[in-house]
């Protein structure tokens, strides 16, 4: 899949997207993958930061839900991060970097979704945490 094709899946636009290619979406697990390059809103001395692989956890939720909901025929919904629980940055990747981010669906209640997220880089999980994300209900 195209970084173009990916577009269809999330509500966000350039310069705000932090995925390149969905590697899976089964209504469970959510991964895709991001390579970091120079210039990209969440880069600062060569490094991807926290802010950005936060929202890369929460577009890689918003990937699997997306491509989920357009396999039923449904319209890919806009979410927001409500809430970060536990974030842990053990590693920062640089620019050239891809990553792998893995999503967990662990629960619903009403439009808030809890999930769980982990980036790797070259096989090494780096970041992690807990979001709440509310889905704009169209």
């Amino acid at each position: 899949m195209s970084s173009q094709d990916i577009l269809q899946y999330i509500p966000q636009r350039p310069p705000f997207v932090m995925i390149d290619s969905i590697v899976k979406a089964d209504g469970t697990v959510s991964e895709t993958t991001f390579t970091i390059r120079e210039g990209h809103l969440f880069v600062e001395d060569g490094k991807f930061t926290e802010p950005g692989l936060v929202e890369n956890m929460a577009q890689t939720a918003a990937a699997g839900t997306g491509y989920s909901l357009m396999e039923q025929g449904k319209p890919v919904p806009v979410g927001f991060i409500g809430a970060l629980k536990a974030l842990n940055v053990l590693d920062m990747p640089a620019v050239g970097d891809t990553i792998t981010t893995e999503v967990s669906f662990k629960t619903q209640v009403l439009n808030v979704h809890i999930v769980q997220g982990r980036v790797f880089n070259k096989g090494k999980e780096i970041a992690n945490c807990e979001l709440k994300i509310f889905l704009q209900e169209s």
